[in-house]
Formats: structure tokens, C-alpha cells, sequence
């Protein structure tokens, strides 16, 4: 069971990938073409050309972690139709609708985006 909050950024890669790439070169594709750093806490998903099958990276603060995902029934949301360059960021709601194959994810808005602090918050110590 992968317990996930609100805060956790969640990136779409936005073009097809070649499902056979494993844990290493799936972190080099998040290092050289996303930016970012794998080791970060974030979950990276990677969609194949047919839509059938996609996976999810992520640190899990001990190792690199692939979960992969076939569908049976029905196809995966395509990131790359939002025409947007790189990486396309999701809510930890729009992954899980993703993975249960829902075609809404990308196309509109499904959830509210994470919560992140305000300068402007007063905090009581």
C-alpha cells in the first residue's frame, strides 16, 4: 500500500515511452529531460505509445521504486494531447483516477490543487 498526502507533486511525462526501460534509465529521462531530481519525493509517471500499460517512479527514502500498471480494458490517459513540452504536473487525486484508467485526468481539472503555505498565514508557535 503506497500512503501518498496532498503535498506530494506528482509529473507526467508528456510524450509515449518505451515500457521496456527499467528503474535507472526511467531516472536518467527524469534527471536530463524533466529536471528534476528523482530523489526528491515525487512520483514520476511514464504512459506507453499504445496507452496500455504505464509506470510510476518514485524514492521511497530507502530505493527506487517502479510501479507498473497493464490495463486490461480501456486505455490510460494520453499526457503528450495537451500539446505541453515536458512534464505535466498532476494532484495525487488525478494519479489515482490515472490508474484506474479514467480519460478525465489532463483534460479537467478533477481535484483541487495541493495545498501549499502562504507568506501571508500567521502561525501560532
Amino acid at each position: 500500500m503506497i500512503g501518498l498526502g496532498r503535498r506530494v507533486p506528482v509529473f507526467a511525462w508528456g510524450e509515449p515511452t518505451d515500457m521496456r526501460k527499467n528503474f535507472d534509465t526511467l531516472a536518467c529521462l527524469v534527471r536530463e529531460q524533466l529536471g528534476h531530481d528523482v530523489l526528491d519525493g515525487a512520483l514520476f509517471v511514464f504512459v506507453g505509445r499504445n496507452r496500455r500499460r504505464a509506470k510510476v517512479l518514485y524514492w521511497d527514502g530507502t530505493g527506487l521504486c517502479v510501479l507498473a500498471k497493464r490495463l486490461e480494458k480501456g486505455r490510460f490517459a494520453a499526457p503528450w494531447e495537451n500539446k505541453k513540452p515536458g512534464a505535466i504536473e498532476w494532484t495525487t487525486s488525478e494519479l489515482a483516477l490515472f490508474l484506474e484508467g479514467s480519460e478525465l485526468v489532463g483534460r479537467v481539472p478533477l481535484g483541487p490543487p495541493a495545498w501549499k503555505p502562504d507568506e501571508r498565514v500567521v502561525r501560532f508557535v
